[in-house]
């Protein structure tokens, strides 16, 4: 069998690789470090971590656009291989024909290779090692050296620093930890957090003029919604987060339904029925002008002994200190509102002697869970 009848190079269909504008990107955070970095054209890999949707591809593919650099963006997951990053054999038309991988691509256009989530896959990407120094690559299947042109680096970005057991990362399923010997090629690390509830607000309102639906009002109140929950997420007290993506999706619904609490209620729905109750009460005690619904009448001197007596209603706790994270672990919600810990009747009726250590008491607040 003829394995390839022809190898061959193909080259970018598109001319040039320098990504559109965004209108809507305000710069914060690492912007003027990065800039200066890809604007000096100098090799010098660059590690950037932090939670998600807080903008860190972005950000690089937006000072690209603007400084008119190239930008190449290899999204890495758990089947990236050698193949996807530096190339294969393709079969095109009935012929066996090389194909140059992302990394090459940067390499040859001396553009910014963009290594999105490296963390995914840790074992696989240990074949960019040249790369990383900014040496020639050789390729084996095709019998080349390639060799990076001036201007070409290596940017990475992921939810995490690649060493595991870091705060507020657990959640990202499939990250791992990473070869320190790849590791130690990035010359810089960089911390990105979410924007200050200033240049947030000239973000959403950046959205909102994209949408049609300009609401300063309502901008300042998503804002403050958001700072409010990454606080409370900080604090150890939340396992969720409203990201300033979650942001841009809830102003795009706003400028379909034009309904502030309709918009809302859609970008919380990809959260778990108690934390979607728990961040919707936030908002609306922010927001004025909705009006939360009214608590069931409740008999506070009533004894409450199964889930067909107190239906959903919201169970407050008095936790102490030491036993927050027992509460935790078993279901209990904090509310950053009341500054109490609080389940529901489902979850009190699981384990009746576990709740009642903690003095239950059935909550007639505005923030009652409703049945």
């Amino acid at each position: 069998m003829e394995l390839a009848r022809r190898v061959e190079t193909l080259e970018q269909e598109v001319e040039n690789l320098v990504p559109r504008i965004n209108p809507c990107y305000v710069a914060y955070g690492a912007y003027k470090d990065i800039e200066r970095i890809v604007k000096g054209r100098r090799f010098l890999p660059v590690y950037i971590s932090g939670l998600s949707g807080n903008g860190k591809t972005t950000m690089i593919e937006q000072i690209c656009a603007n400084l008119g650099r190239e930008f190449v963006r290899a999204n890495i997951t758990k089947e990236t291989d050698e193949d996807d990053l530096l190339g294969g054999f393709r079969l095109i038309n009935g012929e066996s024909v090389w194909v140059d991988g992302p990394a090459v691509v940067a390499m040859k256009r001396g553009a910014i290779l963009l290594l999105d989530e490296v963390n995914l896959n840790p074992d696989k990407i240990m074949c960019l090692q040249p790369v990383m120094e900014g040496k020639p690559v050789f390729l084996k299947k095709i019998n080349q050296y390639v060799y990076p042109v001036e201007g070409f680096n290596v940017l990475a970005t992921a939810n995490g620093k690649g060493q595991g057991g870091e705060d507020g990362y657990d959640k990202f399923i499939g990250t791992q930890i990473m070869n320190e010997a790849f590791l130690e090629r990035f010359a810089m690390c960089v911390e990105h957090d979410y924007p200050t509830r200033a240049i947030e607000k000239k973000i959403v309102l950046g959205y909102m003029k994209r949408e049609e639906c300009v609401d300063d009002q309502f901008a300042d109140m998503l804002t403050r919604w958001s700072e409010a929950i990454r606080k409370t997420f900080n604090e150890g007290a939340c396992d969720d987060i409203v990201t300033t993506r979650r942001l841009e999706h809830i102003v795009t619904m706003f400028g379909i339904f034009r309904d502030r609490i309709n918009a809302v209620e859609k970008g919380v729905a990809r959260f778990s029925k108690d934390t979607k109750k728990s961040f919707l009460d936030l908002y609306t005690k922010i927001d004025a002008s909705v009006t939360a619904p009214a608590a069931p009448a409740v008999d506070q001197n009533a004894t409450y002994t199964n889930i067909d007596d107190i239906g959903n209603l919201r169970v407050d706790l008095k936790v102490s200190y030491d036993d927050r994270l027992v509460v935790k672990q078993n279901g209990a919600q904090w509310d950053p509102n009341t500054k109490n810990w609080y389940i529901s009747g489902t979850v009190y009726n699981r384990d009746l002697a576990l709740w009642n250590k903690f003095q239950p008491k059935i909550s007639t607040s505005q923030y009652a869970l409703q049945a």
